[in-house]
Order: C-alpha cells, then sequence, then structure tokens
C-alpha cells in the first residue's frame, strides 16, 4: 500500500512526511490554493527528498506551458490532474500522469475511466465547490468494482479512517493531506506518523 502526502509547504514537513515513510510528496502548483507553492518553493522543498521518494506536481487546468516549465525545472515522477483536462493534454507532456475524478452520483466513474487509457492511474477524491476535496469523505459505494486501472483513493483520509478505507476500497495507493494538517499547508508531524502507522496496519491486515 502506497501513500502519498500531498500539500506540503514547508521543509520540517518534508522531513517528517520522508521520516515516516511516505511513497510520494505532492506539490500544489494551482495558486488559487492555500497549499499553492511556486516552481522555486517547490525546488528548494525537492532538495531535501532522496532517491526513490516520488515527486508529484499537482495542477487544475493549467497552460501547457507553464506545466512543461515546471517539469523542465523540477524532477517531477508524476503529474496529476485535478481540473477539467482531457487525454490529449494531460499526454502531452510525455510523463506519467494520474487523473482525478471528483466523485458524485451522476458521474460515469466506468465512461471517465475509458476516457484516459494512458493514465498511470485514477484518484478518486470527493465532489466539492472548487477543486481538491476539500477534506470530505465522499460514499465509497459510487466506485464500480470493475474499475480498471490502478485505483488511488483520497477524500478526507485521517488516521482513523484510513484503516476501513483501505479494507473496502482495496486501492493500490491512498492520498492524502488536510487528514494530517493542523493548518491548511501546515503539516501536523503527529497526524502523518498515526496515519503511516494506520496504513501500515491494515494492509497488514489484507
Amino acid at each position: 500500500m502506497r501513500v502519498k502526502i500531498c500539500g506540503l509547504t514547508r521543509e520540517a514537513d518534508v522531513d517528517a512526511a520522508v521520516a515516516a515513510g511516505a511513497d510520494a510528496i505532492g506539490f500544489v502548483f494551482y495558486p488559487p490554493s492555500p497549499r499553492y507553492v511556486s516552481p522555486q518553493r517547490a525546488a528548494e522543498l525537492v532538495r531535501r527528498i532522496p532517491p526513490f521518494v516520488d515527486v508529484v506536481g499537482l495542477f487544475v487546468n493549467e497552460e501547457a506551458a507553464t506545466v512543461r516549465a515546471v517539469c523542465a525545472a523540477l524532477p517531477i515522477n508524476l503529474l496529476q490532474f485535478h481540473g477539467d483536462e482531457d487525454a490529449g493534454y494531460c499526454r502531452q507532456f510525455e510523463r506519467p500522469y494520474l487523473r482525478a475524478a471528483r466523485v458524485r452520483p451522476e458521474l460515469d466513474l466506468l465512461e471517465f475511466a475509458r476516457s484516459f487509457p494512458d493514465a498511470r492511474g485514477l484518484l478518486l477524491d470527493a465532489f466539492v465547490d472548487g477543486y481538491g476535496g476539500g477534506g470530505h469523505l465522499f460514499d465509497w459505494r459510487l466506485i464500480p468494482p470493475d474499475l480498471p486501472g490502478f485505483l488511488v483513493l483520497s477524500g478526507g483520509l485521517t488516521a482513523a479512517n484510513v484503516g476501513i478505507a483501505i479494507e473496502r476500497v482495496r486501492p493500490v495507493a491512498v492520498d492524502v493531506s488536510s487528514g494530517v494538517e493542523m493548518s491548511k499547508g501546515i503539516k501536523d508531524h503527529s497526524k502523518i506518523a498515526a496515519f503511516m502507522a494506520a496504513v501500515r496496519k491494515a494492509h497488514g491486515s489484507l
């Protein structure tokens, strides 16, 4: 079970996520977000990430030139798109990508998955106003049992519920941001450690 901790903005938080065993660190390149970091700031933070921990860049309806500039400046291993991007847009950067789906009853997840056949995986998040899950859970029963591809579960996960989420949904990875924060963009290191421990416990019981 792989874990991505997203929306990091401080050196100490990157260090805590790495020390706790996170498999991926996510940086938000969406200026309206309170977790936004500039490419220059991200470059400072990335220097603290050791080999074999992936660097993920999150974008929302960004100009392609801006995405390319970030990819040129930073060692981005995986792109993550949370807006209205289509498959042609996502694949033009020639890097592995995750496509986020904002899950709601009227969204046909099977059709959505078929629209992104070359995505490395689908990231399922809660539907809220704006982009990102806003720390809210969604109804996991909306996930079709035959959904193709690798599934990354996000949306309102915490140390208290991630074990249940793993047991019920059986994703390949989980993604957390607000569930390990003391305030938006500021991580709580004890929550990071507790989240990672809960993931390991749940994975060990599968």
